[in-house]
């Protein structure tokens, strides 16, 4: 069929459902703070448990979420980068086990390395020795709890665009917020070049592992890393970026003073929220430091002489994958005020662990940004969203 009609047919047949993700366009994009908030909130999560079933699903959600709504962008090859980092504590933490040994008791000796014998001033401290399967098992819930908070970072890391996080700092932190993204640009630059030179070398007929062929891409690739960073900063600068105003020295002082004094006291009240003796006094030094913190980047946005071309939205769909991500942080600082020993399982005796179907029930919360996320588009037709 031809005409008009023919057109509005094809265009109902492929509109999605009203339930369905949108695919992302620039009015539409989630904020890189959104991803932030809801990366932290499962890091959150992870600091408050060792147990392994747990933070495997962690683990899980983060790299099914990722998978579903990463784009194509050099930043957002890097998750894969984090989990191997990851790996490689979970070895070292075993590792440090194992030679220097560990303060848990355990009856179940696997091996014994040679001991060096130490001066008396070392006492406590030992080099070899017994090895206990309860060592290295609390060694491995140790470093798997580590990796864990590494790799929700990294899922922040390749879901959330850093040009669009420095569109959402206060205007006291721009200057800072300036050297922070292009730190930031350097690692995902770096995967991106390693990819390229990788491919070069496959096409060329020469070798990309082992370790001649990671010196030969290493130079290159530090420099190419290095040289874009700095593009990104001379950019910047041509641009105006973190450029202040002219403001009286007095606004200045106060504004340091509210800032650095508030942030303090934020650190003292978060301590003693944490701290069993600090319970008094926690509350009032937070509350009293946020206000403080709060009125300092208040006041020192009067420096920053910027505009903001579309500035990012929070809608509904933003709203949703960061609370998403602080209902399973709070669900499990919850969860172990009210049942401690099923988010730490013991390893003296040595049980298995289990997983306990409320906490498990709240991890995956986190899978909401999956269904709630705009759709990106497919790396063919993918172009660059600033």
């Amino acid at each position: 069929m031809t005409g008009p009609t023919a057109g509005r047919t094809d265009t109902a047949t492929h509109r999605l459902p009203a339930w369905r993700a949108p695919a992302a366009t620039r009015s539409n994009a989630l904020p890189a703070g959104a991803w932030w908030l809801w990366a932290l909130g499962l890091a959150t999560a992870a600091s408050r448990t060792t147990n392994p079933l747990l933070l495997g699903l962690l683990v899980g959600v983060a790299g099914y979420v990722v998978a579903a709504r990463r784009t194509d962008a050099p930043w957002a090859r890097s998750y894969g980068m984090f989990i191997r980092i990851g790996l490689f504590v979970i070895a070292v933490r075993l590792l440090f086990s194992v030679f220097l040994g560990s303060p848990i008791p355990g009856t179940h000796t696997l091996f014994t390395l040679p001991e060096v014998p130490l001066p008396d001033w070392a006492k406590g401290v030992r080099i070899g020795g017994r090895v206990t399967a309860e060592q290295l098992l609390f060694a491995l819930y140790d470093g798997a709890k580590l990796a864990t908070l590494l790799i929700c970072v990294g899922a922040a890391n390749s879901l959330a665009n850093p040009a669009r996080l420095l569109k959402s700092l206060p205007g006291a932190l721009y200057e800072a917020g300036v050297a922070v993204v292009v730190a930031m640009t350097f690692a995902p630059n770096m995967v991106a070049d390693v990819l390229r030179l990788r491919t070069a070398r496959r096409l060329r007929g020469r070798p990309t592992g082992g370790v001649r062929a990671v010196l030969q891409i290493g130079l290159p690739v530090l420099e190419g890393a290095l040289e874009r960073s700095v593009a990104v900063a001379a950019s910047m600068d041509a641009r105006g970026y973190g450029r202040t105003a002219r403001v009286p020295a007095a606004v200045r002082h106060t504004t340091n003073v509210l800032t650095l004094g508030g942030l303090l006291g934020v650190c003292a009240g978060t301590y003693g929220l944490l701290a069993a003796e600090g319970a008094g006094y926690g509350v009032p030094l937070l509350v009293a430091g946020l206000a403080a913190a709060v009125a300092g980047l208040r006041l020192g946005g009067a420096r920053s002489v910027r505009t903001r071309y579309r500035p990012d939205r929070w809608g509904v769909r933003a709203w949703l994958v960061a609370g998403s991500g602080a209902a399973v942080a709070a669900a499990m600082i919850w969860a172990g005020n009210a049942d401690p020993a099923a988010l730490h399982p013991g390893v003296v005796p040595l049980t298995a662990p289990v997983l306990p179907l409320w906490p498990a029930a709240a991890v995956l919360t986190g899978l909401l940004p999956a269904v709630v996320a705009p759709v990106p588009p497919s790396p063919t037709g993918f172009e660059e969203q600033v």
